[in-house]
């Protein structure tokens, strides 16, 4: 019995594997749909110049792997702390060598014309060395169904998503590394802060033809829903902790003024009132790709998976905004942020404030192909965290190049430089950096 179970689950392994290559090798057309190569690059919230044709139900295969050489070293200064007999405060040695590689999985179907569904899985991160569902959604550009003329007139301006899905808060998020798919990001890793989650909820974008955005949505405000009442109460209120909705926005402009120049400018917010469990700035189950930057002696790769990153601990309330610009001349681009989150826990009375700016300067070349680029960035977060008096600074620097062998396929390496300021004596990260270099490669398809 046990054998007609294995063998019934390799048949139906072998038959996903074959429906995708068969998918990949007829390029399966999905409407609205982000590419998973560097056709993907500089796309944020898919448009309405869709000029894909239905054809019937399709289910497009698809994935990403990423594989790390790291060259990192870290020191520090702080006071130790025994635990046990341990030095918690002492630096894990690190050396040269490869990490654990990432990969994810995409499943993609155009379930009729106008209406996509998307399912990720996280087949292997630093976090979860099994395989998690990220999320999956619906989005509707079309709503046929209906068979009404008016409202096909009202969608070629609007897109609805609902599901469990990444998000739309900012537009860093469509830069950054999520897993395996490192394929729109210049850089090893994300930001020190690094806004990115999950929920559960739906969201309405507008796109007029002058170039304007506007979204609104409205999520359940956590990564791991429950329906059991919270029995701990509110520092800041003195009742029982509720579980409020999260309500997020975006307004901005995009255009394509010349052949040559494009300029986008949008302004992001999120808002969350009240949550047993808020994770904005701690929602990813993939992991950091700097592997035991900063972490002691007894940290474990998975159970510490976020080195380098820096979460603010606002898991009661956050209330936070994003500026980004971007803009693209030619080969050049410039993509910037300026964020002020303001939140706490639910231990404390009062909000707390971290401020975040970062700025990348690409450039890719040759003309048109671009299959080349030269990079930097500069990543600062002062923030206070939680019962302690004093604001401490985190600030990052990295220069990458790097190569699109094709498509599909790229290859690229970074110097990261970062520093820990102000932190307390006794705090691991007091008078801390670590630096030295990255290699990375990245396939999807």
């Amino acid at each position: 019995m046990k054998r007609s179970i294995k063998l019934f689950h390799q048949i139906i392994l072998m038959s996903i594997i074959t429906s995708g290559f068969l998918a990949i090798g007829q390029e399966v057309p999905v409407h609205y749909f982000r590419p998973n190569n560097k056709a993907g690059l500089n796309t944020f919230e898919t448009t309405k110049n869709d000029t894909t044709p239905y054809a019937g139900m399709k289910v497009r295969i698809g994935g990403n792997f990423t594989q790390d050489f790291q060259g990192l070293s870290h020191q520090n200064n702080a006071t130790p702390v025994y635990v046990n007999g341990v030095n918690t405060n002492q630096l894990a040695s690190i050396t040269n060598g490869f990490n654990l590689a990432m990969a994810n999985l995409n499943i993609d179907a155009q379930l009729e014309d106008g209406i996509r569904m998307n399912l990720t899985m996280y087949l292997s991160s630093r976090h979860h060395q099994e395989t998690w569902v990220k999320g999956g959604y619906i989005q509707f550009d079309k709503l046929p169904f209906f068979k009404s003329d008016v409202i096909d007139r009202i969608m070629k301006n609007f897109t609805i998503k609902a599901g469990d899905y990444e998000v739309d808060y900012g537009d860093q998020h469509f830069r950054r590394t999520d897993g395996g798919n490192a394929i729109y990001n210049p850089f090893v890793e994300n930001y020190i802060m690094d806004e990115f989650s999950t929920e559960i909820g739906g969201e309405i974008y507008f796109h007029p033809k002058n170039g304007l955005i506007m979204m609104v949505g409205i999520t359940n405000g956590q990564l791991n829903p429950t329906v059991i009442m919270s029995s701990k109460i509110d520092s800041a209120t003195g009742k029982l902790n509720k579980n409020s909705p999260a309500i997020h926005g975006k307004i901005g402009y995009d255009k394509q003024i010349t052949k040559d120049f494009r300029f986008r400018l949008t302004g992001s917010v999120y808002e969350n009132k009240s949550s047993p469990g808020n994770t904005l700035f701690f929602g990813d189950r993939t992991g950091s790709h700097y592997y035991f930057a900063m972490e002691n002696t007894t940290a474990t790769s998975d159970a510490n998976a976020w080195s380098g990153r820096y979460n603010p601990h606002f898991s009661e309330e956050v209330a936070t905004f994003m500026i980004n610009p971007f803009i693209k001349y030619k080969g050049l681009e410039l993509f910037g942020t300026y964020e002020m989150a303001k939140g706490r826990a639910i231990a404390e009375p009062i909000m707390r404030t971290s401020i975040q700016y970062a700025v990348d300067l690409i450039y890719r070349f040759p003309q048109q192909k671009e299959n080349f680029w030269i990079g930097a960035r500069y990543n600062s977060v002062t923030t206070k965290p939680d019962l302690i008096s004093n604001n401490i600074t985190i600030n990052r620097a990295v220069a990458s190049v790097g190569w699109f062998i094709t498509k599909n396929i790229m290859l690229k390496a970074e110097y990261v430089n970062q520093q820990y300021q102000n932190f307390a004596p006794t705090n691991i990260l007091s008078g801390g950096k670590f630096n030295g270099f990255m290699i990375e490669a990245s396939i999807g398809f």
